[in-house]
């Protein structure tokens, strides 16, 4: 088995061409703006991608797990942003973790700060800040914002390295001139408040994140980092909202017609829930599970066939097409999509290798680390370590190609 026509399906493919554009059109682009570049590895959560990632010049990766904190660490990533609320009964197992690699920790609240000064351990802290996202931060406006920044700037044994946020209310934009709107937002919410910290005899960095943001700003002045994540695949949110093209997506899901019924207009697929998530995607050009290549290699989507629903093993698609032909799905949520699942890799239609990915699961501990380097795969077949979902009866592979030249 050589090619992506051999695999079976559901197949979760990368493309190693794309993939490894993506990770460098990112790290040029924050090194013109002039931040680092601390990528969020949520949406792959596999080590031989955070080593590319590292080798393009990102300074230090985000994670949004304490676990994925804790398997990074194990194969060499020092520096770590813990960028969630801090989970209150889980400061000590983050404090073991900041025994051995430079740990930094997120809070929003009073209740947090309190629980880090009783630790005594000394943590490197964020401050999440709101820009405007308002699902988690506290308001920049706010005079218990400032209060609690000067606590943990007078903590002894905390660092306060500085504000962070997230505009994640940029994936509700309805226009790339409103997603520059909300970049600028991002930058001046952060940029001010620190403006007023410094004035204050408090000197910290800034750190924003999201990708569609990240694709249009055009200044990050004030903003010392930034921590985009889903830039690696991209998907079809990311297509619609404008961050990046068709042909730019390196994450796809390839499947197989397997019922398609005298009459009918549509057919089914074997990507359902478990292949795809049920993410549903922009509202824009239409609501759809996902979207579906009319021609991969040019970056071309059919623009009225589509995935429209999905069971947990099915998928319904908007056409009658012929049992045992197959789709390239874009899926809307690629972080989603490729979350415990296993990557293989080709050239065009060589297949690579086999790349493992961190699960999520609460019980992943229970088969060890599963994140690897990847292994190079003569005959790829399935991996001799199993993913969480393979264990639990999930079939889709993840595989990932490069094309030819």
């Amino acid at each position: 088995m050589t090619t992506v026509a051999d695999l079976p399906t559901p197949a979760l493919l990368l493309d190693l061409d794309r993939l490894d554009a993506n990770i460098a059109g990112m790290a040029d682009r924050c090194f013109r703006l002039g931040v680092s570049l601390r990528p969020h590895l949520k949406t792959h959560k596999c080590v031989e991608i955070a080593r590319r990632q590292r080798a393009n010049g990102a300074r230090g990766v985000t994670v949004s797990t304490l676990y994925e904190a804790q398997v990074f660490a194990d194969h060499g990533f020092h520096d770590i942003t813990w960028a969630f609320p801090l989970i209150l009964n889980r400061l000590q197992e983050a404090e073991r973790l900041a025994d051995r690699v430079q740990l930094r920790l997120t809070i929003d609240s009073q209740p947090a700060w309190e629980a880090l000064v009783r630790c005594g351990h000394p943590f490197h802290v964020w401050l999440k800040i709101d820009c405007g996202y308002h699902r988690a931060g506290m308001d920049p406006a706010a005079l218990e914002t400032m209060t609690l920044a000067r606590k943990l700037a007078d903590s002894p044994g905390l660092t306060f390295d500085g504000l962070l946020t997230h505009s994640g209310h940029a994936y509700a934009a309805t226009s790339r001139g409103e997603i520059k709107r909300i970049a600028e937002q991002e930058r001046r919410t952060v940029a001010d408040l620190r403006e007023r910290l410094a004035a204050d005899g408090i000197h910290v960095a800034a750190s924003v994140g999201s990708t569609p943001a990240m694709s249009v700003v055009t200044s990050l002045d004030g903003v010392t980092e930034a921590r985009p994540g889903n830039y690696v695949f991209y998907d079809a949110t990311q297509v619609a909202l404008g961050s990046c093209c068709a042909a730019t997506c390196a994450v796809t899901v390839l499947a197989s017609v397997v019922s398609r019924q005298a009459g009918a207009g549509h057919c089914v697929v074997d990507a359902g829930a478990l292949a795809m998530s049920k993410d549903e995607g922009p509202p824009r050009p239409r609501p759809t599970m996902g979207r579906i290549f009319a021609e991969y290699d040019s970056g071309v989507l059919h623009q009225e066939m589509h995935l429209r629903f999905l069971s947990q093993e099915h998928g319904i698609v908007t056409a009658p097409l012929p049992v045992g032909s197959r789709v390239r799905i874009l899926p809307n949520h690629s972080c989603l999509t490729t979350a415990c699942c296993k990557i293989s890799s080709h050239r065009r239609s060589s297949l690579q290798a086999y790349f493992q990915v961190l699960g999520s699961a609460p019980d992943l501990q229970e088969w060890g680390l599963l994140l690897q380097q990847a292994q190079r795969c003569t005959s790829p077949t399935v991996c001799s370590r199993s993913s969480p979902h393979e264990r639990t009866g999930h079939r889709c592979k993840y595989a990932q190609y490069r094309p030819r030249q």
